[in-house]
């Protein structure tokens, strides 16, 4: 079956349409952030220093491991441009930007499709891999895998890229490898600070990958607004604060969790770490009639392994989730 992968769900969201299909935290971007972004000299050429510093500093790395991009999709691109890969695995299901990037680049894809609970197994993957490309959490199953099964996925010859985009959703970021010298780390600042239309994100690598990722750039690649915005979020305050919304989502993810668990027909995948829900229902979702009661959700069965039974559903505040759910059961 051939699937959409370049579908995304900001395609779906229209004007009245209570939006939990895209991840975006709400009321972001914050005050200050929006502040600082507009104080920048747009007259000038972007000068990527400080913000390489900042980044560094927030993950306790030298500025020549970090890679600036414009979101995560850019890297995902670059890497597939740089890198050269004989086997190239995707393990889904998950962001299918990295599979897009990679067979417009002219490599083969080997998908590597896990079965519900979604759980990475290393033994899945083929011992000839040299690239492997996992999320954590991943979008869409919002399952975490633990740092060590990951790490065990490396092997002498193999680049393993781990994509966090979601990671700061997690208080602490135990799992998180942004500090291991051997996985290239692909972050993103869209979702936590509400920068989707803004396209920034980063690499974070050992210096000779971003070597060669950085050579596959345009001049400029990271407009100067971008740089405010890796510099203001790098903060130790702005870290904070990430940490703090994180710890807030908690409840509300598990809120949400139990009013669709407690419904006939619908399962919610468990373990949930990132700030959404992949939900499976007994018979295909009917996304119309949910569109009706004034609520989109994502779809899943544009991602390798899911089908129409599938959705993915934002957390948002308990008062939404709990009219969501009354509409989802007015129509199951």
């Amino acid at each position: 079956m051939t699937l959409d992968l370049g579908h995304h769900g900001d395609v779906d969201v229209a004007p009245g349409l209570v939006d939990l299909a895209v991840n975006v935290r709400p009321g972001t971007p914050p005050a200050w952030l929006a502040e600082r972004i507009a104080r920048v000299d747009l007259a000038r050429y972007p000068d990527q220093r400080e913000a390489l510093a900042a980044v560094a500093a927030r993950h306790e790395r030298d500025p020549s491991e970090v890679l600036l991009t414009a979101g995560a999709a850019e890297a995902f691109v670059l890497l597939a441009r740089a890198l050269a890969p004989r086997c190239a695995v995707v393990v889904h299901p998950q962001f299918t930007e990295p599979e897009i990037a990679l067979t417009a680049a002219g490599h083969p894809v080997h998908r590597v499709v896990l079965p519900p609970p979604f759980v990475v197994d290393p033994a899945l993957v083929p011992d000839e891999a040299d690239l492997v490309i996992v999320g954590n959490p991943t979008n869409p199953t919002s399952v975490q895998h633990p740092a060590g099964v990951l790490r065990a996925l490396g092997r002498p010859g193999r680049t393993v890229v781990v994509d966090e985009a979601f990671g700061d959703c997690v208080p602490g970021e135990p799992q998180s490898l942004a500090g291991a010298p051997d996985v290239v780390v692909v972050r993103s600042l869209t979702k936590t600070w509400g920068l989707a239309g803004l396209r920034v994100g980063y690499v974070l690598a050992p210096s000779s990958v971003v070597d060669r990722l950085r050579a596959a750039q345009p001049h400029w690649p990271v407009s100067a607004p971008a740089l405010a915005a890796c510099i203001a979020c790098s903060t130790p305050a702005a870290v904070t604060e990430a940490q703090a919304w994180a710890h807030d989502l908690v409840p509300r993810r598990a809120h949400l969790a139990g009013l669709l668990d407690a419904l006939p027909g619908v399962h919610v995948v468990p373990g949930a770490s990132a700030s959404f829900l992949l939900v499976r229902t007994d018979r295909p979702a009917r996304w119309n009639p949910l569109r009706d009661k004034g609520f989109v959700v994502r779809r899943g069965d544009t991602f390798p392994g899911l089908d129409a039974h599938w959705f993915r559903v934002a957390v948002r505040d308990d008062s939404t989730s709990t009219a969501f759910v009354e509409a989802l059961h007015d129509i199951a």
